[in-house]
């Protein structure tokens, strides 16, 4: 049964990918009628916390494209890749690796996906080079920052062995950070470039997309509001990176339950959602960005599309996993029992199906132990763990499919021949070979 639940699982990714659109999300609907009410399978549940980052994030970048910030933005690093437009395969890269390094998620990058997009497109670059990268490169942040649900899950798995941060630290993040090199460097040439591009001229021919145009000459009080907005909402991203950085600036708050007094600590994703509606509102009241213009412009069309295809598909696979989560851990687990050098493939399976570094780490790591295996060993295969580009269902990749607007970044008709199929599992594979080899350095 669980292989007709898989095969309904893929053939309604892979029908509404060929739809294009929100039809991604609501074509998995359609398969969660057939696994909820006549296969009366678990209803699983939407990734809220993911949506509502995305919602929040999408908001005030709107609301600064409303204030004419994006294209002040545009502009300036418009102006800095002009000067090397080639590079930016390798920038766009690093600075996304960087920033998901230093915040410990990969949903701070949905403010970038939009400005790598136009930036490309507007230097001549294929989209799909800079962007199915530096979506992978957001992956493997996650690996090694020390602020990570996977990390602090990695870390609270090894302690029993001893293994301190710095140690993890120490390999992961130079494995992973010179892994994204190499796939850079796969993707650097990929593809026919923009004026040689079908879908793109096709795109143009039809005035489904306009050629690029030159930036509007910003100047007085549209200068002002312009620069204005984007100095706040790079504020925002920096207070989202201290935020996640020093974990005890989130508020610790009290609850009472039938007389029970409890604590908790706001999480970070709800400190991420609380900065950028603040962001948002401050952008709309100083610096004048139309609540009407905000909800018009394209970027905020862009993050619907994402945020009701993540919707549909990332819930249709939640529901696939609690189903038969069982029969997912335990075979992954026999296999590495028999097999141990199929852990890293292990991790890579599991992390395609939960759409979780965190919850692999968590689920899989412990078995790694009890099968005897070095920790050295687990933390080579750690990079593994986050290989949730493998099926294109994962919020990250969704949405850069819509923000790039040439059609260079796309699903596929075959849903594996993705745009990040290519890259990531370079990348995956380039980071357990540097990590295997610095473990064997550093002991």
């Amino acid at each position: 049964m669980v292989w007709v639940e898989l095969c309904i699982l893929l053939a309604c990714i892979l029908i509404g990918a060929r739809l294009g659109g929100i039809a991604l999300g609501t074509v998995a609907g359609i398969g969660l009628v057939v696994y909820v009410f006549l296969f009366r399978m678990p209803p699983g549940g939407p990734p809220q916390v993911v949506i509502g980052m995305i919602i929040a994030v999408i908001t005030a970048l709107a609301a600064m494209q409303a204030a004419g910030g994006l294209d002040y933005l545009v502009g300036i690093a418009d102006t800095i890749m002009r000067k090397q437009p080639r590079y930016i395969t390798f920038v766009a890269p690093v600075v996304t690796y960087l920033l998901v390094l230093a915040s410990g998620t990969t949903h701070v990058i949905y403010a970038l996906l939009p400005v790598i997009a136009e930036v490309s497109r507007k230097a001549g670059i294929r989209p799909e080079r800079p962007i199915s990268i530096s979506v992978i490169a957001g992956f493997q942040g996650v690996i090694a920052s020390p602020i990570s649900a996977a990390t602090v899950a990695m870390i609270g798995v090894l302690a029993a062995k001893e293994v301190s941060l710095p140690r993890l630290l120490a390999i992961t993040i130079p494995a992973t950070f010179l892994a994204v090199l190499v796939g850079a460097l796969s993707v650097a040439w990929r593809g026919k470039n923009l004026d040689e591009d079908p879908e793109y001229q096709h795109r143009l021919a039809t005035g489904e997309l306009k050629p690029p145009q030159p930036l509007p000459a910003l100047k007085g009080s549209g200068l002002f509001n312009a620069r204005g907005s984007t100095i706040l909402f790079l504020v925002g991203i920096v207070l989202i990176v201290i935020i996640g950085m020093f974990p005890n600036l989130r508020p610790v708050y009290q609850t009472i339950e039938n007389g029970v007094v409890d604590s908790d600590q706001v999480s970070m994703g709800m400190a991420i959602m609380i900065v950028m509606l603040a962001i948002a509102g401050l952008i709309m009241i100083v610096f004048k960005a139309s609540a009407e213009e905000t909800l018009k412009g394209s970027i905020m069309k862009s993050g619907i599309t994402a945020m009701i295809s993540i919707l549909g598909v990332s819930w249709l696979g939640s529901s696939f996993f609690e189903a038969n989560r069982t029969f997912i851990v335990s075979g992954i687990a026999g296999v590495i029992e028999h097999h141990p050098w199929a852990f890293a493939a292990g991790l890579f399976v599991l992390s395609t199906l939960l759409f979780s570094a965190a919850a692999t780490v968590a689920i899989l790591m412990p078995v790694g132990l009890l099968l005897g295996m070095q920790p050295g060993h687990l933390i080579a295969f750690y990079p593994a763990a986050n290989s949730v580009f493998f099926l294109p269902t994962y919020g990250t990749l969704l949405a850069a499919v819509s923000f790039d607007q040439t059609g260079t970044t796309k699903i596929g008709k075959y849903l594996f021949n993705h745009s990040f199929m290519l890259p990531g599992m370079v990348t995956v594979v380039s980071a357990i070979i540097f990590s295997l080899l610095l473990n064997s350095i550093i002991g």
